[in-house]
């Protein structure tokens, strides 16, 4: 058998070798039938492989507006979101990772585990949990790298997709749990792997301000209403540890969390108590 699926690479063509790596490395799939747009956030696409379609939207819609964008204009029933400096090694990546699905139906979502192509030291934040570990163990998680996902089209539909508002970070985090609220689990595929370069990002101001934010949208949007202050003040704790040396940033950082607590972002899907205890018996309660 063979699967239909749809991918969708974001980008605002700034890196167009990475994007063109990516897109070779889709091209060499084996055992499935893609249907790959690449969706232009604020750029319009050129220079792409026969049968890759490109989608311009005239403004940055942000990370997850984007990629939603995108799913409207591929057919499959699966979605892989693969991002412009993304790429899979293996050719059988792919029908690999649709095979985990087709064996363990309660898997809803699945991340690789990322390397850097080069050799460099892999960041630990590339393993989306509390105990990293081996990175090539596998777990069930609670929180996804964005830049390589796939997810059976229905479920994504289900759940609602990435979060729009969000812009950017944290909109792993609540597809992750929307996965857990719809009775599936996250997995991180540690046996998979996908490519990406080891950098250090960038953090500025505006990423200090839109962590906190979102923070806070994300405990709104999707935790029952008796966690959201519990889930808000250890978090806060965290922050105010990690940044005691950064005031900068705290000063950010601290504008953004007023105005999650300010702002509605709509979109509310709390989930009910028994996704909380399935989430705390696979071990993270969401209130960390």
């Amino acid at each position: 058998m063979t699967h239909r699926i749809g991918v969708v690479c974001l980008t605002q063509g700034k890196r167009p070798q990475d994007l063109a790596r990516g897109l070779r490395s889709l091209n060499d799939q084996q055992g499935v039938e893609l249907d790959i747009v690449v969706v232009g956030n604020g750029w319009e696409p050129t220079g792409l492989l026969d049968g890759v379609r490109g989608l311009h939207l005239p403004a940055n819609l942000g990370i997850p507006a984007g990629r939603n964008r995108g799913v409207e204009h591929v057919h499959g029933d699966w979605i892989f979101f693969l991002d412009d400096d993304a790429s899979i090694p293996s050719p059988t990546f792919l029908s690999d990772a649709v095979a985990k699905f087709v064996a363990d139906p309660t898997i809803g979502l699945l991340q690789p585990r990322v390397e850097d192509a080069e050799g460099k030291e892999n960041p630990r934040r590339w393993t989306p949990r509390i105990r990293k570990g081996n990175p090539e163990h596998p777990s069930a998680v609670f929180s996804v790298w964005e830049g390589a996902v796939l997810i059976p089209r229905q479920l994504f539909d289900e759940i609602g997709g990435w979060g729009d508002p969000y812009f950017y970070a944290h909109e792993g985090i609540e597809l992750a749990w929307r996965v857990w609220g719809a009775g599936k689990r996250a997995w991180y595929a540690g046996d998979l792997v996908a490519n990406h370069p080891a950098i250090d990002p960038a953090r500025h101001s505006y990423y200090y301000r839109l962590n906190a934010r979102n923070r806070i949208w994300l405990a709104k949007r999707n935790l029952p209403v008796l966690l959201v202050p519990a889930y808000v003040a250890s978090w806060t704790a965290i922050q105010i540890v990690r940044s005691a040396r950064n005031p900068v940033g705290m000063r950010a950082w601290w504008g953004g969390w007023f105005a999650g607590w300010r702002e509605n972002p709509g979109g509310r899907r709390s989930m009910g108590w028994e996704t909380v205890r399935r989430m705390a018996r696979a071990g993270r309660p969401p209130v960390i």
